[in-house]
């Protein structure tokens, strides 16, 4: 098992270094977070299947090797769609046989036309030492009226005003509103803790 939980993680960093992070991570990446109790992708599988449409296309945004759809897949969703920053992480998602289609995202834009998807996911994705706050808001964009963006915020996060100001910007502005969101854990082999939050596009 690698100390990527332990020691890199959960800090600030640009594009090219989070993209950095996770092709050294890949090869142990599911033992590690897996190893360490990993349960936020069920939870938000779980509560996006209570609310949205599980026969219509959904968009695994930062999907990495497949966790987050397998989680996605065994919730009931059958069309499955991911993209990722890192080729290392895509290649370990395509060998579960999860996605219609992967493919390599550059961090800058998202190539989706809005209304392609009903649903989009962020499974730890929009959080400290990943995708940066102002993402939150670009995904909703990609949504039509009426469309979903579940995503995850674990403690450090939580704890990040940058995020939590991105969260309630987006429903202050009327662009989303709030279906539904609950605090559980998310790695308990580290104590940590996360929210699923489930957005309606407005």
């Amino acid at each position: 098992m690698s100390d990527t939980l332990d020691t890199k993680l959960w800090k600030p960093r640009s594009v090219s270094e989070t993209r950095k992070v996770y092709q050294d991570w890949a090869a142990t990446y599911d033992d590690d977070v897996i190893g360490s109790g990993y349960a936020t992708p069920a939870r938000l599988a779980a509560i996006a299947a209570k609310y949205c449409a599980r026969d219509l296309p959904l968009l695994d945004f930062g999907c990495g090797t497949g966790l987050s759809g397998a989680a996605l897949f065994a919730a009931g969703f059958a069309t499955i769609d991911g993209t990722d920053l890192t080729p290392e992480m895509l290649d370990i998602a395509q060998g579960k046989m999860i996605y219609r289609a992967l493919w390599q995202g550059s961090g800058d834009a998202i190539a989706v036309t809005r209304g392609d998807y009903a649903t989009i996911t962020a499974t730890g994705v929009v959080s400290l030492g990943a995708a940066p706050p102002e993402t939150l808001g670009t995904l909703l964009d990609c949504l039509a009226t009426g469309g979903h963006l579940a995503l995850s915020f674990n403690d450090p996060t939580l704890a990040d005003p940058r995020y939590v100001a991105a969260l309630d910007g987006v429903m202050n502005d009327g662009r989303a509103m709030l279906v539904a969101r609950e605090h559980g854990p998310h790695l308990t082999g580290k104590g940590m803790g996360s929210d699923v939050i489930l957005l309606r596009r407005l």
